[in-house]
């Protein structure tokens, strides 16, 4: 048993963050929503009988020291469960898919909260790898990739998303039940493309999850195996707006990594936005309005920036790349595009229309833009689909070359 680090967080952690939010959220709606009714109650005996009764007043107190106790009981078993993780007692959360995944859904919903509170569980965006971490220098990369070609696909997930969620079961489903290999391995395997997954913390801002992937591609590029001569990017849901950030971030260097971006794809982007979070911010407004749904409302209002930044998407200014050629997939329930179940309930969290890039008055934020449409699937289909695959394929068709490491 040892001590661990900052950045090697233990389940146990994760279990201490889940109680102090219990406390904070859970119980305390709970908590406050009772004492809403309850008062509503009360105020309807005192109005009936002339005075607030007796047994309202025990019942009060009996719930202000239960709801005090739970709440004592979930801090010190957090206190706990954190000072024995960081004695390193439990498994790493990173050494399974599911702590992964556990780990990126939090950061989804309130990653920003976590950076500022220092927590070992916030998310350093990074190049992953057999799910770890790819050191960004050279003898790291050469190491990661031992046959890195001059052409990087660099895969950008969604929202409270991991890097292994571009390794799923395919659409249409095979027969067996297996699962077909990720988009990056096979146009690895067909096309020579070097795959990169990025991992990213999605409660972020776009803004500033954009300047982190610059600068990770920026020291990616730079380190290399080969020279870089072309680069492509493919985002799944919010990645492809952090795609788009990431390209309109300054860059004072002689040959900024965004020269080399030949493609941009993009798979269900909310490009102008997400009902879903329109949707939630609609419901807070009502809730706002009645004391015994205020509470809930809290809840809700703690969802982080990164979340907040898809109620509008992108602006329309940083759609443009100099030499970069768009390529814009989105999936519809329904058959048809032009069915009214693609124009509100899309792929269940993003409209068709948004998807592509469509603004008020069928203005195309990126004209001349490959555009396909997946009938017919979800929004997490587009992970590994082969209509999209084949798409892929035919947008980065390249002729292999042999590396050519730079010289020492």
């Amino acid at each position: 048993m040892t001590d661990r680090t900052s950045s090697d967080a233990g389940v146990l952690e994760a279990a201490a963050l889940a109680a102090e939010h219990l406390d904070l959220l859970v119980l305390g709606a709970a908590r406050d929503i009772h004492g809403s009714v309850s008062d509503r109650v009360g105020f309807v005996f005192e109005k009936v009988a002339g005075n607030r009764s007796l047994g309202h007043r025990v019942h009060d107190g009996i719930a202000t020291g239960v709801y005090a106790g739970l709440g004592a009981g979930l801090r010190a078993s957090a206190k706990a469960l954190r000072a024995a993780d960081r004695l390193g007692v439990g498994p790493a959360i990173e050494d399974s898919p599911k702590g992964r995944f556990v780990v990126s859904a939090v950061n989804g919903l309130i990653g920003d909260k976590l950076v500022a509170d220092g927590s070992p569980l916030a998310i350093e965006i990074g190049v992953r790898r057999d799910g770890r971490d790819v050191p960004l220098t050279p003898e790291g990369l050469a190491a990661a990739y031992p046959e890195a070609s001059d052409a990087i696909v660099v895969f950008l997930h969604g929202l409270c998303e991991t890097e292994d969620y571009w390794v799923r079961k395919s659409r249409p489903r095979p027969a067996d039940g297996s699962t077909t290999a990720s988009y990056g391995a096979r146009l690895e395997a067909d096309e020579g493309w070097s795959p990169v997954f990025i991992r990213n913390n999605t409660g972020k801002t776009l803004a500033e999850a954009g300047v982190d992937l610059s600068s990770v591609l920026t020291r990616l590029v730079e380190a290399w195996p080969t020279d870089v001569r072309r680069i492509a990017l493919v985002g799944h849901s919010m990645g492809g707006l952090i795609a788009r950030a990431a390209c309109a971030v300054s860059l004072d260097v002689e040959e900024p990594w965004t020269d080399l971006v030949t493609d941009i794809v993009t798979l269900g982007a909310p490009h102008t936005g997400s009902p879903v979070e329109r949707s939630i911010a609609r419901g807070i407004r009502v809730a706002a309005r009645a004391p015994e749904l205020v509470p809930l409302a809290r809840i809700f209002e703690q969802r982080s920036v990164g979340v907040l930044d898809l109620h509008d998407g992108m602006p329309e200014d940083t759609a443009a790349v100099p030499n970069a050629r768009y390529h814009l997939v989105a999936a519809t329930l329904s058959r048809s595009a032009r069915h009214p179940v693609a124009a509100t309930v899309g792929d269940y969290l993003v409209q068709y229309r948004s998807a592509v890039g469509l603004l008020p008055g069928g203005v195309e934020m990126f004209p001349g833009a490959d555009v396909l449409h997946v009938p017919g699937a979800d929004h997490f289909d587009l992970l590994n689909h082969d209509d999209v695959y084949a798409a892929l394929r035919g947008w980065l068709a390249r002729t292999p070359q042999k590396p050519n490491p730079k010289p020492t």
